[in-house]
């Protein structure tokens, strides 16, 4: 894990991989089921973690053109994932910060 920031707790950015799109793809149906949002593209390009109980991921997806999505997602200690919050209408330039 990469140094703490003053952002709410959450590491620096950093390029996602193959774990962190595992992460994107539990949780793409209910992505999908609760914003209505129809996806071509689910990619996960860089993401951020906060350490709780558990471990929160806040993710930056590319989904379709020139569209990204934010995603919260909260990992639990038994290895879970749950898609907690996600940001719309975002762009490829926004900075992940916590929401």
């Amino acid at each position: 894990m990469s140094g703490i920031t003053r952002d709410g707790g959450l590491t620096a950015t950093q390029k996602a991989n193959a774990e962190v799109q595992n992460i994107c793809d539990h949780v793409k149906a209910q992505f999908i089921q609760e914003s209505g949002v129809n996806v071509s593209v689910f990619k996960a390009i860089e993401y951020r973690e906060q350490v709780v109980a558990g471990t929160n991921y806040f993710i930056k997806v590319h989904i379709t053109g020139h569209d990204y999505v934010h995603l919260r997602v909260y990992r639990s200690v038994e290895n879970s994932f749950e898609l907690t919050s996600y940001q719309l209408n975002k762009k490829r330039k926004d900075e992940l910060i916590y929401f």
